[in-house]
C-alpha cells in the first residue's frame, strides 16, 4: 500500500454539520466552534453557507459569523455559494475558498436544485469565474457519487461526467461525496478512479457519510489510492436527511484516530478536537456521534 504520510482534513461541522439543526445556534457559538477547531490544529474549515435564509434559516447569520472570526494565518476558511447572488454576498466576508455543488445523479439534481446536471454547471460557471477573478479558490462538491436516494446505484461514468463538467467551468478541486453513506470500498474506489481522469489525486477530497458504518473503510480505500484530502465533521455533526435517524458525516475524531493509529500525520491534537466536539454537543444537549470522543471522554472521567 502506498499510503500518504500526511493527510489534510477539512472540518465541515460549522456548515454542513449545523445547517439542518432545528434549534437556532447563535453566531457566537458557531464562532467559538471554529476557534476551537483552529486551536485543535484544523487548517481548513467550512464555516457557513451564503444561501437564502428562507431555505436554510440556520445559516442566516453567515456574514456575522465570518465577521466575528479571529482569523489565523495558514487557515483556509471556505463558504458554500449556491449562485451569483450568494457569491456576491459572500465576497464581502472575504472567504479563502467558495464551494459550488453538483450531483452525479440526474434525479437528485432535479429534486435538489430543479435542473439537470449540465444546467447546474452552466449556472455555476459565472460564480466560478467571478471567484477566480477575485483571487478566491474554488472547490466543487460532487454529491451522490456512489448512490442516490432516488436512483439507487450511481455508475462511475456519471461521476466522470460531472468531474469533467466541473473541470471545464474552472473548479480547482473536487469532493467525491457519498452523500447518503451507502458506499463500500470498491464502489468508492471506482468513483475516485472516474474522477482521476479529470483531476489529479492532490485535487480530490473524500467526503464519506457513515449511514451504514462504512465511512472509515471507505476512507482507507481512498487512502490506498493516494487520496490525502478528506472532509469530516467534528462530533459527527449533521445527520443524513434521506435516511431517517441515520448518522451522516463521519466524525473528525474517528478519522484522526484512524490516521494517527496508522502513523499518518494530520497536525491535529486529538484531545483538543474532542474538547471542541464536547463543546458543541453540550450546547446541542446531546451526546457526540463520535465513538472515539465518547471513549476518550469516558477514559478521562474514569
Amino acid at each position: 500500500m502506498n499510503l500518504p504520510s500526511f493527510v489534510q482534513l477539512i472540518d465541515v461541522g460549522p456548515r454542513d454539520g449545523l445547517q439542518n439543526e432545528k434549534q437556532p445556534v447563535p453566531a457566537a457559538v458557531k464562532i467559538e466552534l471554529v476557534h476551537r477547531l483552529e486551536a485543535a490544529g484544523l487548517t481548513e474549515i467550512e464555516v457557513t453557507s451564503f444561501v437564502s435564509p428562507k431555505w436554510v434559516p440556520q445559516m442566516a447569520d453567515n456574514a456575522q459569523v465570518m465577521a466575528g472570526l479571529q482569523r489565523q494565518a495558514g487557515v483556509r476558511y471556505s463558504v458554500l455559494t449556491p449562485n451569483l447572488q450568494g457569491f456576491e454576498a459572500a465576497l464581502q466576508s472575504k472567504p479563502d475558498e467558495i464551494v459550488v455543488f453538483g450531483a452525479a445523479s440526474e434525479a437528485f439534481s432535479h429534486k435538489n436544485i430543479n435542473c439537470s446536471i449540465a444546467e447546474s454547471m452552466e449556472r455555476f460557471a459565472p460564480v466560478v469565474q467571478a471567484a477566480l477573478a477575485a483571487g478566491i479558490a474554488v472547490r466543487g462538491a460532487m454529491s451522490c457519487t456512489v448512490g442516490c436516494p432516488y436512483e439507487g446505484d450511481v455508475a462511475p461514468e456519471r461521476v466522470g461526467y460531472l468531474a469533467k463538467l466541473m473541470k471545464q467551468i474552472g473548479v480547482q478541486r473536487v469532493d467525491v461525496a457519498d452523500t447518503i453513506g451507502v458506499g463500500t470500498p470498491l464502489k468508492v474506489q471506482r468513483a475516485i478512479e472516474a474522477t482521476l481522469a479529470h483531476f489529479d489525486v492532490a485535487h480530490i477530497c473524500g467526503h464519506f457519510h457513515d449511514t451504514y458504518g462504512q465511512a472509515l473503510a471507505n476512507t482507507l480505500a481512498a487512502l490506498e489510492m493516494g487520496v490525502w484530502n478528506f472532509q469530516s465533521s467534528v462530533a459527527g455533526l449533521g445527520g443524513c436527511p434521506y435516511a431517517k435517524g441515520a448518522t451522516g458525516n463521519v466524525a473528525t475524531e474517528e478519522v484522526v484516530y484512524l490516521l494517527h493509529g496508522m502513523g499518518i500525520d494530520t497536525g491535529i491534537d486529538l484531545d483538543r478536537l474532542v474538547d471542541a466536539g464536547a463543546f458543541i454537543s453540550d450546547f446541542l444537549q446531546r451526546k457526540s456521534n463520535s465513538r472515539v470522543a465518547t471513549a476518550l471522554l469516558n477514559k478521562r472521567a474514569g
